[in-house]
């Protein structure tokens, strides 16, 4: 798995100064927490999971949740099970028999409702667990939450690691009289099993059910005010550089367009300043498919720390992932902090003659990008993340 697999290699020569390496389920934890990206989420109930993966139906996959909670009716739940087994099964017969390999699987998930359905499927794939990356755990509290994490390590092994992604949304994390409590009980928890928590996610839906609201295609999670100050919260316990973990954006619920109310969230001067006319004609496509909401919400999460996102819709994948590529100045910004930390200078011009680089401050904000460098990419100089989002638009005419 690589992300921009599906470009061709002249144009990975063209726009990477640093390409994106491969990874699978058995890179290192430390650099895979960077390589979901896009999370796909889809039903149980969904017929003929295997044959998409197989297919590469969806172009630039590399992470997919197979969700057993909210998306499956309480009504559902012993079919769902069924389904999404038969699914892995005939899935890993492909892997048997050599159809596919590791590296060409997305990493995989199961989002479970509890901890004896998540015993029960285990029991039930056998040798078919292999396939997956681990599982999502909504709702994660710190009462419950250490009973699946030890589950979690039960099924980890060297040879086939198995990890955890627990999902921030429930009322004790919103409210703000039990929200620091728990968030830090449950990070005490994630500590304690760090080895085995790949990625903190944030349940921003279901953050919003509990107070009655629903953004719209117009407005981030970081306008919704109470929704704010708790991914501000999450963000201050679960990113400390003492012991941080990657913490992804929360999921964008759209994908079609509506009559707007308030005005797009992409200014026209950029577009034709650097595109011309068929800039302009790109960008009203982007407005068309509500993706200038996605694509600033996506330019917060980054500036928050926040790396990836769970996403509803095929078509967000290649943008959530272009905008997370490293740029040639973050890189090499990064690149002068880690080799002047030895300690000789406590602060360095930027070679860009733009900044100045103080190395204690930003030190783990570098380690950082250098990790996110190995996966995503590095861009050369003359380009920006909003080229490669310009290629994608251009891709899908052809």
């Amino acid at each position: 798995m690589r992300f921009f697999a599906y470009y061709y290699e002249d144009d990975l020569d063209r726009f990477f100064y640093k390409k994106p390496q491969e990874f699978t389920k058995y890179t290192s934890r430390e650099t895979l927490a960077y390589g979901l990206g896009a999370t796909l989420y889809m039903p149980a109930t969904r017929p003929n999971i295997h044959q998409d993966i197989l297919s590469n139906k969806h172009e630039g996959l590399t992470s997919l949740v197979i969700d057993l909670e909210d998306a499956v009716g309480d009504q559902q739940v012993e079919n769902a099970e069924q389904l999404l087994i038969q699914e892995l099964h005939k899935l890993y017969g492909g892997l048997y028999n050599g159809f596919l390999s590791h590296s060409d699987l997305p990493l995989m998930f199961i989002r479970i409702r509890n901890l004896e359905q998540l015993k029960r499927i285990v029991m039930q794939l056998g040798d078919s667990i292999q396939l997956l990356t681990g599982a999502v755990l909504p709702k994660f509290n710190g009462e419950q939450g250490e009973q699946l994490l030890q589950e979690v390590a039960r099924i980890h092994s060297d040879n086939h690691p198995f990890y955890a992604m627990p999902i921030l949304e429930s009322s004790k994390v919103i409210q703000k009289e039990t929200r620091m409590k728990e968030l830090l009980k449950i990070k005490q928890l994630a500590d304690h099993y760090k080895d085995h928590v790949l990625n903190i996610r944030i349940g921003a839906t279901d953050f919003c059910g509990l107070y009655g609201i629903r953004r719209s295609a117009d407005t981030t999670v970081y306008e919704i005010a109470v929704l704010r100050d708790c991914i501000s919260d999450i963000i201050n316990v679960f990113q400390r550089h003492d012991s941080g973990f990657v913490v992804s954006g929360p999921v964008w619920e759209y994908f079609s367009s509506k009559n707007r109310i308030l005005k797009p969230q992409l200014r026209q001067t950029p577009f034709r300043e650097r595109y011309g006319n068929e800039g302009l004609i790109w960008r009203q496509k982007l407005l068309d498919e509500n993706m200038d909401g996605l694509i600033r919400e996506i330019l917060m999460d980054i500036a928050n720390g926040l790396t990836g996102k769970t996403i509803i819709h095929p078509t967000h994948i290649k943008v959530v992932q272009a905008l997370n590529v490293v740029s040639y100045e973050e890189y090499i910004d990064a690149q002068s902090i880690i080799q002047a930390a030895a300690g000789e200078e406590g602060v360095i011009k930027s070679e860009f003659s733009n900044k100045m680089n103080e190395i204690k401050p930003h030190l783990y904000w570098a380690e950082k990008i250098m990790l996110k460098s190995q996966l995503y990419g590095v861009l050369h100089e003359q380009y920006s993340n909003i080229d490669l989002i310009k290629k994608e638009v251009r891709f899908s005419h052809s």
